[in-house]
């Protein structure tokens, strides 16, 4: 008996080896999303597509025809496309939480709604989605309250008591939470929000906070559950580089954060955007549920356009299957029915046609259909199942752990890096390293393609500019927003310094028009950080041997890894 399930499972491991890129696909496969230990990649997409588009549960209510399960079962197994990872979790579970994300205002600056909108945050992250929280509507520090004769805390506070909720609150019990808050540019408080993480200015003991998160991620730190960014709208066109957006370059030139919103026009007021910044919307209690096409798997666009369409139907079944928090986030999803079809694979695609990381006119055939087919089928879909059209139907998200899923380059990032040296923890308190081959720049490597000539986050980190063009022109073809990180050298080199503010901040006002918004990421600027660039060389020699970091650099807080 032993011998047939020893048997059974060496059958099932050689499935799943046979269907994931990477090692690092098949083992985050197996620890985070695998219901049972014997489930494979085939049934986890034949189980997403029964729960959230089939007779799920023996409800005998199918919500899309058998021909078209069959077909979105097969673009699943062959990571033609992927769900969220809301969804590839919860399938197969009691649990139905399935949307990515929640966006959340304080609607007025009160009492009660203060107790709310922290509520609201808590109930929404149980259900394992991120948040996001605008509080441009909160009164500035220092004004004297009629109703007690006290003076207002302004709008930080209130964001420190949601970090600490992230902080306690692990999302639908199984992942870290994810929050973000925004603040329209012209508050009077928007200048303590530029520098509230910027943890050098915080000390313990001898030593600032920064230095302490670089040694151990988990050290508490003022919002480090948090990503900040500043709202800019029509009024800050007339000013575009005045000294406000220029302190906030410089703070993000040199920690990475705040970021960038930009809401123009008659997105003016899409203020609201969830945990990685990619969906916006005006309505407090809106909510999406995401899912992404790979590109590098696709190789025609007749192809594309079909995997489009079934994909933006499975994501209008999901806004009916979906369980949600509380009764306004039902409320506004059914007037909304808000969707966020995504796109991964994208740099991978790009260097298989040897293009550069740039617009080419073959991708905008592509982008085209992308923004034709996902209207025309979730509309179609919508009419069957009696919904109101999507107020939104495109989203790029950063599809950090789906994209490792199906071994190719996250959302429409680049490459990081060729090569790189992966940090992470094996008992929640000791660091270990080891290094590492990007799994799409190996495979390019092998068709005989040299290191040195693919293009990598790193390499653009020198043209800014072209980075930046790129994400311009996409937003062409994105309703919503997208999700994407600018890599620059670290603070005070010859690339990233004092000298360089003024050149990025115009870069930056030169495409804000075109954008949604926009993210960077100084090399070194946050505490566990977990990937370094190395040579590929170093790399190369030095693959499949694990090395202990030096003693000091061992978890100080005690809670690493927990």
């Amino acid at each position: 008996m032993e011998d047939l399930e020893a048997q059974e499972m060496e059958k099932l491991n050689r499935r799943n080896h046979m269907k994931f890129r990477t090692e690092l696909g098949e083992d985050m496969f197996k620890n985070k999303y695998a219901s049972t230990e014997y489930e494979t990649w085939d049934d986890k997409a034949h189980s997403i597509v029964n729960s959230v588009c089939g007779d799920f549960n023996g409800t005998k209510n199918n919500l899309m025809e058998k021909s078209d399960r069959d077909q979105l079962v097969q673009y699943i197994s062959d990571f033609k496309f992927m769900p969220g990872g809301r969804y590839i979790y919860y399938a197969n579970r009691e649990a139905r939480f399935y949307n990515n994300c929640y966006l959340l205002r304080l609607e007025e600056d009160s009492r009660e709604d203060w107790a709310g909108v922290t509520q609201r945050a808590m109930s929404c992250l149980m259900t394992g989605g991120g948040i996001g929280v605008d509080i441009s509507r909160a009164r500035p520090s220092g004004r004297i309250l009629k109703r007690t004769g006290g003076v207002a805390s302004g709008p930080i506070p209130l964001l420190y008591t949601l970090n600490e909720v992230g902080r306690n609150v692990m999302q639908g019990g199984s992942r870290r939470s994810a929050l973000y808050g925004s603040m329209n540019w012209q508050h009077e408080d928007a200048h303590t929000l530029l520098k509230a993480k910027n943890w050098h200015d915080h000390k313990i003991g001898d030593t600032n906070l920064a230095e302490l998160k670089k040694l151990d991620f988990n050290w508490p730190a003022p919002l480090d559950m948090m990503n900040v960014s500043l709202n800019y709208d029509d009024a800050w066109l007339k000013d575009p580089m005045n000294q406000t957006f220029k302190d906030n370059v410089r703070q993000a030139m040199m920690t990475g954060e705040p970021g960038f919103s930009f809401n123009f026009g008659d997105k003016q007021n899409e203020t609201l955007r969830n945990a990685c910044t990619e969906i916006t919307s005006e309505d407090d209690s809106d909510v999406c549920n995401l899912g992404s096409v790979n590109l590098a798997n696709i190789k025609t666009i007749q192809e594309f356009k079909e995997v489009v369409s079934l994909a933006s139907k499975f994501l209008v079944c999901g806004l009916i299957r979906a369980q949600l928090p509380y009764e306004k986030v039902a409320k506004v999803r059914m007037q909304n029915s808000r969707i966020g079809l995504g796109l991964m694979g994208m740099h991978e695609w790009l260097l298989k046609r040897n293009y550069k990381y740039e617009m080419t006119d073959e991708l905008k055939q592509w982008m085209r259909e992308y923004e034709r087919e996902s209207k025309r089928s979730a509309d179609a879909h919508c009419d069957r199942l009696f919904l109101n059209s999507p107020k939104g139907y495109r989203a790029i998200a950063p599809t950090g752990t789906i994209s490792i899923l199906a071994g190719t380059t996250s959302g429409v990032e680049p490459i990081y890096a060729v090569a790189y040296r992966r940090r992470y923890l094996t008992d929640g308190t000791r660091w270990k390293h080891k290094f590492v081959i990007d799994g799409t720049a190996e495979a390019l490597i092998e068709q005989g393609i040299k290191p040195d000539q693919i293009e990598s986050s790193i390499d653009l980190a020198e043209d800014v500019e072209r980075r930046v063009k790129f994400q311009f022109e996409l937003q062409k073809y994105v309703d919503h927003a997208i999700s994407s990180t600018i890599n620059l050298p670290a603070w005070g080199t010859d690339l990233n310094g004092e000298h360089t503010v003024d050149k990025y901040a115009s870069i930056i006002a030169k495409y804000a028009h075109g954008l949604r918004g926009l993210t960077v990421y100084p090399d070194g600027a946050r505490g566990g950080q977990p990937i370094t660039a190395v040579p590929y060389e170093e790399a190369h020699a030095k693959r499949g041997v694990i090395y202990e970091d030096n003693s000091e650099e061992q978890c100080l807080s005690g809670v690493c890894g927990i």
